[in-house]
Formats: structure tokens, sequence, C-alpha cells
């Protein structure tokens, strides 16, 4: 993946819109448990943030995804997940198939405000029995007439409170599970759609995440996002951004843990020397530092695989993968370095370590992300 210009002047207004305007108030939102996401947005809309690889009739700046992938590694040097998730899902999980295969209206409707920041989206694919097993999926929107009539209920809903629109997945026929679902967007205050309070959560603490409730919900059919059936196809293609953009926006926050850890443990003594005088010490960062480029790299070549129409599932299997576990060892590892002030909150190792963890879970667990690799290598089990 080529770096132009273009590329670093994107990466350069999103670093200045993250250090003036989201992490002088992350604390403050942490503690809230919300951040004002219309706000934010909006913010963010007005610089094209939002609509980098949309396209440009709705507002979007109409380039590659490269260029997203940029603006996806530069937002995760917010000192938090929660903001860099929260624009994920507005970016990245909720309008993909929307700006590629809806309506010139639903487009309209919908998209042109997500990338201009005056609405705020969601993804509504898990249910309570349901999450990485998207097959198994039980919300159903039955045709009645022009309409399709909504019932389930939807899970771990991210900027499910303050969202003003649902990107939906559900039942739509009986036939089999890759054939019988469609994307249908539920604009938030329609009759018969209930919300949850935010859930109380170890980490991802200013995103809000809820419970969606759908009883007998009608929206018109126009609503659908492509073909009536093709709603699980739509949702695979949506799960590369998003685990593209997932891995990308963990690059950032991870050397934000070694830089800081390398400051801290060099002022911090013990037996008459700093930490980061410990050869165990030093040569842990350093390998920890190649095991993010090489994230990066994987990351960049799932990129400019799927920029080049190949397909790009298995690289971005890995990618979501090796994040979401190097997530893990290098909050962990930083945090002993840390000693007794790593297990207090405020810092971003503690921060990291607890926002981080969602990664292994979140848009497929690991477990979902070897099987797509093992399919791919031609080694998964047949099934029956």
């Amino acid at each position: 993946m080529k770096i132009t210009q273009e590329h670093k002047d994107i990466a350069n207004t999103v670093k200045q819109f993250v250090d003036t305007r989201i992490n002088p108030f992350v604390e403050e939102w942490e503690k809230k448990g919300m951040f004002p996401a219309h706000e934010v947005f909006k913010e963010m809309g007005d610089l094209g943030l939002l609509g980098i690889n949309k396209p440009t009739e709705y507002g979007g700046l109409g380039l590659d995804y490269s260029y997203n992938l940029v603006f996806a590694e530069e937002i995760g040097r917010v000192r938090c997940g929660s903001i860099p998730m929260a624009v994920g899902v507005q970016t990245d999980m909720c309008t993909p198939a929307l700006a590629i295969h809806g309506s010139d209206e639903l487009k309209e409707e919908f998209l042109k405000p997500a990338i201009s920041g005056e609405a705020v989206g969601c993804i509504a694919v898990s249910e309570p029995g349901a999450g990485s097993d998207v097959a198994s999926l039980k919300t159903t929107a039955k045709s009645d007439g022009d309409d399709y009539i909504i019932n389930g209920t939807k899970m771990w809903i991210t900027n499910g409170y303050q969202a003003d629109f649902i990107c939906l997945l559900a039942n739509t026929n009986e036939g089999p599970f890759h054939k019988n679902k469609s994307l249908i967007i539920v604009p938030k205050k329609t009759k018969g759609l209930s919300v949850s309070d935010p859930f109380d959560k170890i980490g991802m603490r200013s995103s809000d995440t809820v419970q969606l409730f759908f009883d007998n919900v009608r929206v018109p059919k126009r609503n659908r996002i492509g073909a009536e059936g093709k709603g699980f196809l739509l949702q695979m293609q949506q799960f590369v951004d998003e685990r593209l953009f997932a891995a990308a926006s963990a690059l950032k926050r991870l050397e934000l843990c070694i830089d800081e850890t390398i400051e801290y443990t060099a002022q911090r003594k013990a037996f008459d020397k700093t930490i980061l005088d410990n050869q165990v010490v030093h040569f842990r960062l350093a390998e920890l530092q190649t095991e993010i480029e090489l994230l990066r790299s994987l990351t960049y070549r799932a990129c400019d695989d799927y920029i080049h129409g190949i397909d790009a599932n298995k690289l971005s299997a890995m990618a979501k993968l090796k994040a979401g576990r190097l997530s893990r060892e290098v909050s962990d590892a930083c945090l002993q370095y840390w000693g007794g002030m790593g297990f207090m909150s405020e810092n971003i190792v503690s921060q990291s370590f607890r926002d981080g963890r969602v990664l292994s879970i979140g848009a497929g667990a690991d477990e979902v992300m070897l099987g797509i690799i093992s399919k791919y290598m031609g080694i998964l089990p047949k099934q029956g």
C-alpha cells in the first residue's frame, strides 16, 4: 500500500482533531459512561472524515479504502478504545453496504446524514443467543404488503443508545441461513422499538452499548439494502471493512502503550537502576514493537488486496486475529512494567488492558477468525 501526500494530509487532520477535540475530554467522558456522539461526529463530518471512501454525491470524498485505513490508524491515537470503536461503527460497520448496495433514496435519507455527522448509526447483528454465529440469528422481518414487520432482540449494540438509525440483519424468509436474511435500515424512533439502558462494561466505558427490542416494528420494504435474501452475503462483505478498521485502529494505541511505558520505566527505579535498564525489559519492548510493525504490514497488505478487488477475507481475518491477541499481549506486558501504577486506572496501559480485550470478541471472535483462515487453507473439517 503506497502512502501518498494525500494520505499524510488525512492523517495530520485526524491527529490534530484527536489532540484538540477528543483526548482532552476522554477522562471526563469515560467517567460519565458516554461521549457526545452527535457533537463529535458532526465535527468529524465537517472535516470530511466520516465518508472518506463513500460516494461524493452523498458528501463523501470518493477515495479508495487505503485512505480510510490511514484514518482508522490515526484515530487509534485516542486515549481510550471507546471512541475509535464508535467511529468505526459509523464508517465501517453500518454504512458500507448502504453506500454500495442501497437505493438512491435510502442513501439520501440515511447515508448522507451519516457522512455529514448529522445522524449517528449502529449495526444490529448480534443477539442474546447468536453473536459470532450469524447463521443462528432469530430476529424476523416478515412481509406484510409493502412493509416488513420486525420482531426480536439485538444485543451488545455499540452506539445503540444515541443512534438515529439501525442497520439491522434479520430473517426475511424460511430458506437456508445464507439466503434467508436481509439488511434493513430501521429509524430509531420507529414505533415498537425500545432500547435498554447502557450496559456496565469492564472496558469501552464511554461507548454506549445497549440491547434493542423489536415488537411488531413496521418499516417499508424500500428500507431494505439490496435484494431480499442477500443480507448474509452483504454482512460478510461489511465484516471485511470492520476487521480492517479494527486492526488498523489498534496500531497507534499499542504504540502509545509502548512509548509511555518507555517513558515511565526510564524514570522508575528499582535496585539502583531504572526498570528500562534491565535487558529483559528493553528487549521485550523491542520485540513487541516488532510485532506491531508486522501487524501493520499485514493490515496494509490486506487493504492493498481489498482496493484491487482481490479477496481480502483471509488476510483481514488474520489481521483482526493478530490485533486482538497483540492487544492483550502488549497491554499485559507493559502493565507489568508499571508495577502497582499499572493497576491504577489513570494510565494508557490499564486503559488499553480494559478496552483492547473486546477486540478478540467483536466482529467475530478469535475462533471464528481461525475458522475463516482454516477454510482458506483447505483444512476446515466438513460439517455434517
